[in-house]
């Protein structure tokens, strides 16, 4: 045990701040996704037109692949460091954290709350905690452990079948939110593996245009009936907005995986559904908490803090 008085007791009191305050960053871009995307959905309903999933793909694939170029343009040396990474791995990180992730979230956002969707993102951590012992050699959970993630669990039941938790499908899209969240968990550990050879802006900047070329792709049949003119003065503003977003949280997450242990690193996501929760409410009318998403997002988020504070400890 580290003793108070010793400096190696205040580096890491100090890493774990400076940890907490970039994914307080990563937070607050991730979170305001969450409205962002209703926005744009809600002004396109505004104007009849019907968001489906051709509309969704196109919308998601325009902003990946101007998110993954855009970093890419700042990578140290991608093109060497596309030769010396295994393709498999790229595609791998690109199909589970782009593809997968963002198929999910969009149909899930679509049929859900955004305050709803934000408190679900919270379960990567469970994901985390599940995958990272056979996957990335840490240690198995312990029964506490066990305890704590079938809290969180019971914390998710209550906010997703809580009555008045919005219109259209919530359950279901409840259930899309967290297979999104399965999938950004493998796309993290994709990047376990990708980023031995490569750096997180390269990664993450092939990542995000490779799957945003797959979006476009899902997304073609829109582009024939006309999406492209969809992308007002109003879409555009957002989706450049989305686009930074998805760069800069998306590569400094990342990066923080490749400096500290990534079931450590996952146990700080509880951040995220505080943030988007907060500006969904502030942003989106007719958005509000029903009391069984306050209390499941009151007992997920003690459950999260619970792992977070074990593993800090």
């Amino acid at each position: 045990m580290v003793s108070v008085m010793d400096p190696e007791y205040g580096a890491k009191r100090r890493s774990r701040w400076q940890l907490l305050a970039l994914v307080a960053v990563c937070a607050v871009l991730w979170g305001s996704a969450f409205p962002g995307i209703k926005l744009v959905f809600d002004h396109w309903a505004a104007q009849g037109i019907e968001a489906d999933f051709a509309t969704r793909s196109l919308f998601a694939g325009v902003r990946f692949t101007v998110a993954g170029l855009g970093l890419l343009l700042f990578a140290r040396a991608p093109l060497r460091e596309w030769a010396e990474t295994p393709r498999y791995w790229i595609l791998a990180m690109a199909a589970a954290q782009t593809v997968g992730q963002y198929v999910c979230f969009y149909m899930g956002l679509s049929l859900s709350s955004g305050a709803l969707a934000s408190l679900l993102v919270s379960s990567g951590s469970f994901w985390w905690v599940l995958l990272a012992p056979p996957f990335l050699g840490t240690p198995r959970l312990t029964r506490r452990q066990w305890l704590v993630l079938a809290a969180g669990a019971l914390g998710v039941t209550m906010a997703v079948y809580s009555p008045g938790v919005g219109e259209g499908s919530p359950r279901l899209g409840g259930g899309l939110i967290l297979a999104a969240s399965f999938f950004g968990a493998l796309g993290l550990l994709a990047f376990q593996r990708v980023k031995r050879t490569m750096g997180a802006r390269a990664g993450t900047g092939y990542s995000l245009f490779l799957g945003g070329v797959v979006l476009l792709a899902l997304g073609w049949p829109a582009v024939q009936a006309g999406g492209l003119a969809w992308f007002d003065a109003y879409v555009w503003a957002w989706t450049a907005w989305l686009a930074f977003v998805s760069a800069a949280a998306f590569a400094l997450w990342n990066h923080l995986s490749t400096l500290f242990p990534a079931p450590e690193l996952a146990t700080y996501r509880f951040l995220i559904p505080l943030a988007g929760v907060f500006e969904s409410l502030l942003l989106l009318d007719g958005e509000r908490l029903t009391v069984g998403m306050v209390a499941g997002g009151v007992v997920v988020l003690a459950a999260m803090s619970r792992i977070a504070v074990r593993k800090a400890g």
